[in-house]
């Protein structure tokens, strides 16, 4: 069984007044292509014609009329004038868009270099990382395996500590050296 739709604009003027300034601008657009005088330009309709208008089945198109290469853009608005080269510094190099100089710089306790307040500073991080991966080889070395998540809390001690009454039955890790200042004990 087959039916058969048939969709019929519900505003036959405005169809018409459609086709008619897409006919034309076609027009234009070809004589401006192929060399003569083109229109002042001005913006688009943003309108795809086969999606918005269909065609009934007794179209008012003849048959013979082969479908135009413009039938299937999508145009957008385009702009009238070109921007000026002021116009574009000016929009480019707006004070909003600029680097922003910081004022919360300070000075680290730790070893001197410039950090920003309230954010660790990037050369103690780095001692800190250091530190970490030399701690996790002793785990490494001591469990004789890879690094898998305790299921006991780890205490780290350094050179001339002693494990405490609170570290039995913890992971105890032993480092051969001193202990650095930005590594508190608990």
């Amino acid at each position: 069984m087959a039916a058969l739709v048939v969709v019929f604009c519900p505003l036959p003027r405005l169809r018409g007044l459609l086709q008619r300034c897409w006919g034309r601008l076609e027009r234009d657009l070809l004589l401006g292509f192929s060399g003569g005088q083109s229109p002042p330009w001005g913006p688009a309709l943003a309108v795809q014609a086969p999606a918005c208008l269909p065609e009934p089945v007794g179209g008012t198109r003849e048959s013979n009329e082969a479908p135009s290469f413009l039938n299937s853009i999508l145009w957008m608005a385009a702009p009238k004038k070109r921007r000026t080269i002021e116009v574009n510094r000016c929009r480019r190099r707006n004070p909003n868009k600029l680097i922003k100089v910081k004022r919360n710089i300070d000075v680290c306790p730790e070893c001197g270099n410039l950090k920003q307040k309230h954010v660790l500073c990037g050369y103690c991080y780095a001692k800190v990382k250091a530190e970490t991966r030399l701690i996790r080889m002793e785990i490494r070395k001591k469990e004789g395996g890879p690094f898998n998540t305790p299921t006991v809390e780890t205490v780290v001690l350094y050179d001339g500590e002693k494990p405490t009454e609170k570290d039995e039955g913890k992971r105890i890790i032993e480092r051969a050296r001193k202990r650095p200042s930005w590594f508190v004990q608990n």
